[in-house]
């Protein structure tokens, strides 16, 4: 990928992370409209039916507050995802989803874990995290807007509230971090300057030529030493005023 195309906007930054959200709302309208709970396809740890949470949870939600209060945050934080990091933003989402569940299907109480609040905290720790690592200026932005925004959902991964499953948000964040420390290909390569670049010769820059070895400032560079012979031939073609015509 060329420096210039790194970050390229393109209808998958918008359309997937609003598919993923229609798609969840749509199955709490299901819920709602026919009458169904879903609840308990969520992750139930260590237990063998309890794993099909593990791909289902994300899309169950208990009421309209907690459907409410996990849309927002999966829409900004997917969408930077895909912007952002669009070569590894699939993977990220795939594995650290699986990973995500499945450590809280390790690690959580016995209950139904419901939610996408789980993949929220995975993109957060991600987001965070690489662009700290990866040096480039824009993730290095990104990192700060995003612990800026959603840094205080640091505290629902310790039990302050029984209702919440700050073992699935403790998981997220867990393999957010692991994946912004494994994946390293494919992500963007801050630019060099060319003083920065291994090849660069000080007397060659033009910059650098209108200083002196004493760092004095030249307003006119020296001229060349050589002046090139510069040949000029002229030819000459005689006009034929007898061979004219007139129409």
């Amino acid at each position: 990928m060329r420096k210039r195309d790194q970050f390229v906007f393109s209808t998958g930054v918008v359309g997937y992370p609003l598919l993923f959200v229609l798609l969840i709302w749509i199955v709490f309208w299901f819920e709602v409209r026919f009458g169904f709970d879903f609840n308990n396809f969520g992750i139930y740890p260590r237990t063998l039916v309890g794993l099909r949470g593990v791909l289902l949870s994300p899309f169950i939600h208990g009421d309209l507050s907690h459907l409410w209060h996990n849309t927002l945050p999966l829409l900004i934080l997917s969408a930077s995802l895909f912007f952002f990091y669009p070569r590894n933003s699939w993977k990220v989402i795939l594995i650290g989803g699986l990973l995500t569940g499945l450590l809280t299907w390790m690690l959580g109480r016995t209950a139904n874990h419901i939610g996408a609040s789980g993949l929220i905290y995975m993109l957060f720790g991600f987001l965070f995290l690489k662009g700290i690592i990866a040096k480039h200026y824009r993730l290095i932005a990104l990192s700060f807007v995003v612990v800026f925004i959603y840094g205080s959902m640091i505290w629902y991964t310790f039990p302050i509230d029984p209702k919440i499953s700050w073992e699935g948000h403790l998981s997220g964040l867990i393999v957010g971090f692991v994946l912004a420390f494994g994946i390293k290909k494919g992500i963007a390569i801050p630019q060099k300057y060319n003083w920065e670049k291994e090849d660069f010769d000080p007397e060659e820059d033009d910059f650098l030529r209108h200083f002196d070895e004493d760092g004095n400032f030249i307003e006119c560079l020296p001229e060349p030493d050589f002046q090139e012979n510069i040949e000029i031939i002229y030819n000459y073609k005689p006009s034929d005023s007898n061979n004219s015509e007139e129409e």
